[in-house]
């Protein structure tokens, strides 16, 4: 599959930089079902799951609210298991597999555009963390010291960045850190349904401001917000149906329990995010919000470490360490910095860049290549991946239709939902531009 190209490897489950260029070896691809079913599961529970949950009431009813939940989930994440399988078959990181799709120099746009959005999702992270353990102290001890939850956080994510996610999964989540995921939602069900007036609740109406389409997509938002991310971990996966086992059922559970926690926490609590944080601390005496603050870390983890990996394919000297040390710095002093406010607009926003983008990419892979890349021609300027300059002009354009789709939807169809919509238009131009694009070969040729 290519060169093994690894420093500081100490083991299977020891610290390993792999150059986001180079394919992991076939021999160091240590995850299977299970281990992508962990990872996966523990990235879909969180509390900023639990807040996008909380920000679909009371707009929704319940009953609509976990319908919106269960179809929004079904689709985000088989599309993200597929983006997964793209990491296994290839070996790659997620934004070297698009020099494909877009070319040697133009897999550099997303790359740079990934390495913004995930400083930001870090630093949304390190902030959900640093309110809700503050919300935790006050309740329990009287005290408030955000400044001091944001340096404890943010260095703990880093550190985990810095180690990579082999040592992450193996030494951490499969071993312990999953049962106490575990044992924190389910804490939080337990006090949920026997606490809450839970028909009450059901029969409660909604409001009319958010509109169904509209609930879908802020779902599906969620689990496409990893896309340009998954295949950074499941490079590292020993068979591709294990890998889209994993992702389909560890991300579907856990983010359907989780959106659905949040809503009913935030409705209980009086409708919106801004109560949910201090109702999860109320609720069993904060036990179970404490389990789910240690293992939002991963999340953070996930961020600071792809930001970095994202860096490392256009910044090929860079070591990706060192990058994950910088960005966790940096999400740190962000975090320092800014209040947590409603990121609707910024989940959206991130559909409508990376939702056409891998309508695109996952269309070259599974149909157009038929899941083949030629790994040597990833670095070759003049190989089949060179095309214009380094720019795949198609790839492009079908793109920016896909982009252009979403906000169109998004203004005179709001109700309809345009993340779906616009993937779907980024995918269908790109099969019609590479058909239109070998007709004219063909006839150039006779």
């Amino acid at each position: 599959m290519g060169q093994d190209n690894t420093t500081g490897t100490t083991g299977e489950t020891g610290t390993s930089t792999y150059a986001p260029l180079l394919p992991v070896p076939a021999a160091r691809r240590a995850f299977g079902t299970s281990d992508a079913f962990a990872l996966w599961f523990s990235l879909g529970i969180g509390l900023l799951v639990a807040q996008a949950g909380a920000l679909l009431v009371p707009g929704m009813s319940l009953p609509h609210a976990l319908a919106a939940i269960v179809i929004g989930t079904v689709i985000g994440v088989v599309l993200l298991a597929l983006a997964g399988v793209v990491g296994t078959d290839t070996g790659l990181a997620a934004m070297s597999s698009l020099r494909p799709t877009l070319g040697l120099r133009g897999a550099s746009v997303p790359a740079v555009i990934n390495a913004v959005q995930l400083v930001g999702w870090g630093s949304f992270e390190i902030i959900v963390m640093r309110d809700s353990a503050d919300a935790l102290a006050k309740q329990s001890f009287g005290l408030s010291m955000p400044l001091i939850w944001t340096l404890i956080f943010g260095v703990l994510a880093t550190a985990l960045a810095i180690t990579g996610p082999l040592s992450f999964v193996r030494r951490f989540l499969r071993t312990w850190g999953i049962w106490l995921l575990l044992g924190g939602a389910g804490w939080l069900t337990w006090n949920l349904l026997s606490k809450q007036d839970f028909g009450a609740l059901m029969n409660r109406p909604g409001t009319g401001d958010m509109p169904f389409g509209a609930g879908i997509d802020l779902v599906v938002a969620m689990p496409l917000s990893w896309l340009p991310l998954i295949a950074d971990y499941t490079r590292f996966g020993n068979s591709a149906g294990g890998t889209f086992r994993g992702t389909l059922f560890g991300y579907g559970i856990a983010n359907i329990w989780f959106y659905a926690l949040g809503a009913f926490y935030g409705l209980a609590a009086g409708g919106g995010d801004a109560l949910l944080t201090v109702a999860l601390a109320q609720a069993a005496g904060g036990i179970a919000l404490l389990l789910i603050l240690i293992d939002e870390i991963d999340n953070a983890f996930a961020d600071i470490h792809s930001a970095a990996v994202s860096t490392g394919t256009f910044w090929a000297k860079a070591s990706v360490p060192l990058l994950s040390a910088a960005f966790g710095a940096l999400c740190t002093l962000i975090a320092l910095l800014v209040q947590m406010g409603k990121y609707q607009n910024f989940l959206l926003l991130i559909g409508s860049v990376f939702a056409p983008l891998f309508g695109v990419v996952l269309v070259d892979h599974f149909i157009v290549r038929k899941r083949r890349v030629e790994i040597a021609a990833l670095t070759d300027p003049r190989g089949p991946y060179g095309f214009s300059g380094g720019w795949h002009v198609s790839g492009f354009i079908a793109w920016a239709l896909g982009i252009a789709a979403y906000h169109a939807i998004n203004q005179w169809l709001p109700n309809l939902g345009a993340t779906l919509p616009a993937l779907a238009v980024g995918a269908l131009a790109y099969l019609a531009l590479v058909a239109g694009r070998r007709e004219q070969q063909q006839s150039s040729a006779t």
